[in-house]
């Protein structure tokens, strides 16, 4: 057994983890709240509210907290890079330069 490190052999991501990524793919910068739109928007059912977003907020903040640490995107807060595990206030999450 070889220990590539490609790819295939990296565990999976978590699906709302998965979606940070696959949304920010196209440069896009989106706060908290926006991702968390899009994801509820994604997995809406007929029977969901208007609301449903807020449901997804707090995983996004911390598999945002995750894929930074990894360092797989930037938490940006008023224009300048933020320490993933310490972030307050509207934040913008994008794909790392």
């Amino acid at each position: 057994m070889t220990h590539d490190t490609d790819e295939a052999e990296k565990p999976a991501l978590d699906p709302i983890a998965q979606s940070i990524l696959d949304t920010l793919a196209d440069g896009s910068a989106l706060t908290v709240e926006q991702m968390a739109k899009v994801i509820g928007e994604q997995r809406r059912k007929p029977k969901d509210g208007p609301q449903l977003w807020r449901k997804y907020m707090q995983a996004v903040r911390q598999q945002a907290m995750h894929l930074g640490k990894t360092g797989r995107i930037e938490i940006v807060h008023k224009g300048e890079v933020v320490e993933p595990d310490n972030f307050k206030g509207r934040v913008h999450l994008r794909l790392k330069k």
